[in-house]
């Protein structure tokens, strides 16, 4: 315990009495842990103190230094959160389970370093599920810990887990502006997986660092002399190169190390943009210039806004030294703002969200003083989006709010048409439930399926994202195109050969009704754009004449609910074939027998009328005076039948629905089917419920039997 304290003092010097008493006394857990599970010299364990000790370059403050040393691995099982928050603050303990997490998380796969965009959207993943970017610091210091000791590892492990470094935590780093973490970790990923470059390039630079550090002691004396002599204000100071940027800089310009111009770099930062050019003319004036290593990023700034004047001088020993030069505003803008250094380094896109979080982190780092900056901290990095994976282990970002249904168009079109039913982590959930980072999703599906009305409906939550919603909104104009077409084609036909015409040329129609084209015209007459009389005016024969006959007022129905020729007290009778409801549109068919029956207008029976048949069709719609119910076929399908029955039998009985005959069918694979006749007063009705029941866990279809 002594020796722990010791330990601490020496680390964290600026401490105070109790605050040192914290960190001794989280010691204590771990020393207490690893006395009863030390650790293997073949399977080295975290050790929460050397994290703290690695943190200690970014002067982190107590919290994070409490939850770099409780998240030592050895702790796991031994205190919970609720321990944690008793001994150390809530605070901590969140950052505690955070960095637990982040620890843990094993979604990185070998393959992702050929997949740009599956890298991007797991970086982003990682601080989405951070509630304090603070334990991403953290993490990335535990990297830098498991780095030191990976000599120790297999090859493979050693070769994994650099891979993933430099594909993921390296450009986190970068973006936290924290270069002393982004260097380290580069140079150590890099001299695992390319142990010979790495030692060359070191070698090359020992030989020659006593020389190149008292080459650019004496330049940055002899730059500081000039703007002196010129009173000229500005912060001077050298920026060193590390090995990976070096390596980097020798394979994309294709030079040997000895070509390369900036390894011995300078960096000027003035107040203005006139002082920027007055340094650069002193310089010039001063040393001999490279011309075409000379770039003005100031009158020509960069696509996303970067401003600096880029040089490179001879000395008077022959050194090249490349200058930049910026103002405090240009270095604040660069470093700080929406032309961050990661960005056109990376390549990567803006987003205000981590933009925002990223650069209160970055103003703690460099500014101690502001103790205020650390509420900033606990909001959640990309709070409108959500990631989840594929069973594959894909990820796959989405707004939040998306649905597995949301989920599955993301995928793929055909998939989302096809989506009957979903699991998440393995247990099956509605299509309706709303995804949380890190979900596993997996879809069931069946074949040529397709989507549901009820799935455009917002108030129903099956779809979230407006890719998915334009989908499944296409897929039906599509259907609705194509039958248009197909029933203009069937009624141009019909109407062709019930007038004995022969060889009618469509185009002709076309050009006289000035469509488009044929499709165009065939659409008009499937929707009724163009109607009968319309048509045989076109044909050039006679109109056609209405069908003739007597309606006689009804006896046994004075109060019928349909008005037929606009006459509402006519015998009729709702047809069992269609069962239309109220709302539908409808259409009458004279019966020698039974007055007129009522029938849907999209009813099979009538479609396929002959057309002696047809002349009995009349014009027929709901009165909308009396109200009455209807029997409505419905077809429920289900994963399981387990009481399926019983579920939807008492949400019908909430919704005041009677249900007047109902049969479950259970199938091999232990899915279900419930055929159900209900009393239904209109369409709306019917939505309302058929919206309902579609909400019931397992419940994958239902629908209107027609």
């Amino acid at each position: 315990m002594h020796n722990n304290a010791s330990i601490a003092q020496s680390l964290f010097p600026e401490l105070s009495a109790s605050d040192l008493a914290l960190v001794d006394q989280a010691l204590l857990l771990v020393e207490q842990a690893c006395a009863d599970n030390p650790p293997t010299q073949h399977s080295p364990r975290p050790k929460g103190m050397d994290v703290a000790g690695i943190l200690t370059a970014v002067h982190i403050d107590m919290e994070s230094i409490l939850a770099a040393v409780l998240s030592d691995s050895r702790l796991e099982g031994r205190l919970d959160e609720t321990g944690i928050a008793k001994q150390f603050g809530p605070v901590v303990a969140s950052l505690v389970k955070d960095v637990n997490w982040l620890n843990k998380v094993s979604i990185y796969k070998r393959d992702m370093a050929n997949q740009p965009n599956q890298t991007e959207i797991l970086r982003r993943m990682l601080l989405s599920m951070t509630h304090d970017v603070r334990a991403v610091l953290i993490k990335l210091a535990y990297r830098i810990q498991r780095l030191r000791g990976l000599s120790r590892e297999d090859a493979d492990i050693r070769n994994f887990i650099a891979r993933e470094t430099l594909d993921i935590y390296a450009p986190l780093a970068n973006r936290l502006g924290i270069s002393q973490f982004k260097w380290e970790l580069e140079d150590l990923a890099f001299r695992y997986l390319d142990p010979e470059r790495y030692r060359s390039i070191a070698e090359s630079l020992a030989d020659k660092r006593v020389r190149r550090e008292a080459c650019i002691d004496t330049f940055l004396r002899d730059l500081r002399q000039t703007l002196d002599e010129h009173h000229l204000k500005a912060k001077v100071y050298g920026r060193p190169k590390h090995i990976y940027s070096i390596w980097c800089k020798m394979r994309r310009k294709q030079l040997p190390i000895e070509e390369l111009y900036d390894l011995l770099a300078v960096r000027v930062i003035v107040d203005d943009v006139t002082a920027c050019y007055t340094v650069l003319g002193l310089a010039h004036g001063r040393w001999q210039y490279i011309p075409k290593e000379f770039d003005d990023y100031i009158a020509n700034p960069k696509e996303n806004g970067y401003q600096s004047l880029h040089t490179v001088v001879v000395d008077t020993q022959g050194n090249r030294i490349e200058i930049q030069i910026r103002t405090r505003a240009m270095h604040e803008f660069a470093e700080l703002g929406v032309a961050a250094h990661w960005r056109y380094k990376e390549g990567g896109g803006h987003n205000a969200a981590s933009e925002k979080n990223i650069t209160s982190l970055r103003l703690l780092l460099e500014d101690r003083g502001q103790d205020n900056l650390l509420e900033s901290f606990h909001t959640e990095l990309f709070s409108d989006r959500v990631f989840v994976l594929t069973p594959t282990g894909k990820l796959v970002d989405l707004i939040k709010g998306s649905t597995p249904l949301d989920f599955a168009y993301a995928i793929h079109t055909d998939i989302g048409h096809g989506c009957r039913g979903a699991k998440i982590n393995g247990q099956i959930k509605p299509l309706t439930h709303v995804l949380k980072s890190g979900e596993q999703v997996e879809i069931i599906t069946v074949k040529n399926g397709q989507p549901s009305r009820n799935w455009l409906d917002p108030n129903l939550g099956y779809l979230k994202t407006p890719r998915a919603i334009g989908k499944v909104k296409s897929w039906f104009k599509q259907q609705e195109l194509g039958e248009n077409i197909a029933a203009g084609k069937s009624l141009l036909d019909k109407e062709s050969k019930r007038l004995g015409l022969k060889n009618v040329d469509p185009r002709d129609l076309a050009k006289h009704f000035k469509m488009a084209d044929v499709d165009h015209l065939y659409q008009a007459l499937g929707r009724g754009d163009i109607n009968n009389r319309q048509l045989a005016g076109a044909l050039k024969i006679p109109e056609l004449a209405p069908v003739s006959f007597k309606l006689s007022p009804s006896k046994t129905n004075p109060k019928s609910s349909v008005t037929v020729a606009d006459m509402d007290n006519v015998v009729t009778s709702l047809a069992h074939c269609c069962s239309p409801v109220a709302g539908d549109d409808i259409v009458g068919y004279i019966t020698h027998t039974r007055g007129i029956t009522i029938h849907r207008a999209d009813c099979a029976n009538i479609l396929h009328l002959n057309p002696e048949q047809q002349t009995h069709l009349v014009t027929a719609e709901w009165s909308g005076r009396h109200r009455a119910r209807h029997s409505v076929p419905i077809v429920i399908e289900a994963l399981s039948g387990d009481n399926l029955l019983i579920e939807v039998s008492q949400l019908l009985h909430f919704a005041k629905v009677h249900i007047t005959d109902a049969a479950l069918k259970t199938h091999p694979d232990q899915s279900a089917t419930l055929n159900m006749q209900i009393q239904i007063d209109n369409t709306d009705q019917l939505s309302l419920v058929l919206g309902r029941i579609s909400q019931l866990e397992n419940v994958t279809d239902v629908r209107r039997r027609v």
